[in-house]
């Protein structure tokens, strides 16, 4: 018994040195439509992760952070003809993960760079201020996640979405933050 218990605290201690995977709301939990083509894979883990805002309100709970996903997906579809949603997760300001094109699919976030980097939006507008808190650990949970599961390279590089485009995303506050995270 004492062993037992001796394992599962070490398997406790691994998992949150390594990164345990965050709560991820799955595309069928939050009613993700149905992509109108056969998604694209990726060859194997990734080299970039991307840091997005949406540009538009905040939200603080489950219920008005999926609305905003479910109009997200909307617009890529609807408007600019995309087969589906075109972020791999989506961030909430209470810190709610949500599956866009999820892990092993090629997005449509970053052009160019949709086939070597996810790309990981954050809802709300952050020019003059940042994601609270919870939302900043979730993504870097989820981004430690992806190199421990091997969707994202070890050595992977961390950029905002301005720094390979010309677009103020992900808000300037919000991007001189970032340039103090690892990978940078």
């Amino acid at each position: 018994m004492v062993g037992a218990i001796f394992v599962a605290f070490v398997c406790l201690q691994v998992s949150l040195v390594l990164g345990a995977c965050p709560h991820i709301i799955t595309r069928a939990q939050w009613g993700a439509r149905h992509p109108t083509s056969t998604p694209t894979h990726l060859a194997g883990a990734v080299h970039y992760a991307f840091i997005h805002h949406s540009a538009g309100a905040e939200c603080h709970d489950r219920a008005s952070c999926q609305a905003q996903v479910k109009g997200f997906q909307n617009y890529h579809m609807d408007t600019h003809g995309w087969s589906d949603i075109g972020y791999t997760f989506i961030i909430g300001g209470d810190g709610s993960v949500f599956e866009g094109r999820g892990w092993n699919v090629v997005g449509a976030h970053t052009l160019g760079y949709n086939s070597v980097g996810y790309g990981f939006c954050f809802i709300g507008t952050f020019t003059n201020h940042l994601p609270t808190a919870a939302a900043q650990q979730a993504v870097k949970d989820l981004i430690a996640c992806g190199v421990t599961e091997g969707k994202i390279q070890h050595n992977y590089v961390l950029r905002g979405h301005r720094d390979v485009g010309s677009t103020e995303c992900p808000g300037t506050a919000f991007w001189h933050h970032i340039k103090t995270w690892p990978h940078y």
